[in-house]
C-alpha cells in the first residue's frame, strides 16, 4: 500500500466519522395509532410515547401491533433521511453511484 492509498483510507475514515456525527443529528417520528416514536439516523430508538387510554388490558394486542408499526414507520424514515444525507456528504468524495 503506497502512501496514497493510506491517505484516502485515512479521509475516508474521517469522512466516515463525520456522516456518523450528522447521522446522530437526525431524528424522525413514526407514529401509529397511540403510539409515537422518535429514532436518529443511526436507526437507533431515541423514545417511545404512549396515550395511557391505550394501555387498557383489553387493549394490548393493538397496542403491541402499533408499537411495531411505529417503530418500522420511523425506522424506515430514519433510512431514507440517512441515504440522502450519506449519499451529499459522499457525493464530493468521488466514490461510483454516490451523489
Amino acid at each position: 500500500m503506497d502512501f496514497s492509498q493510506v491517505k484516502k483510507a485515512m479521509e475516508l475514515k474521517s469522512q466516515l466519522s463525520k456522516i456518523q456525527k450528522e447521522l446522530d443529528k437526525i431524528v424522525v417520528e413514526g407514529e401509529k395509532g397511540s403510539v409515537k416514536v422518535t429514532v436518529n439516523g443511526q436507526q437507533k430508538l431515541l423514545s417511545i410515547t404512549i396515550d395511557p387510554e391505550a394501555m387498557k388490558p383489553e387493549k394490548t394486542r393493538q397496542l403491541e401491533d402499533n408499537i411495531i408499526k411505529a417503530i418500522n414507520d420511523a425506522t424506515e424514515k430514519a433510512k431514507k433521511a440517512a441515504s440522502k444525507e450519506m449519499s451529499g456528504m459522499m457525493g464530493g468524495m468521488g466514490m461510483p453511484g454516490l451523489g
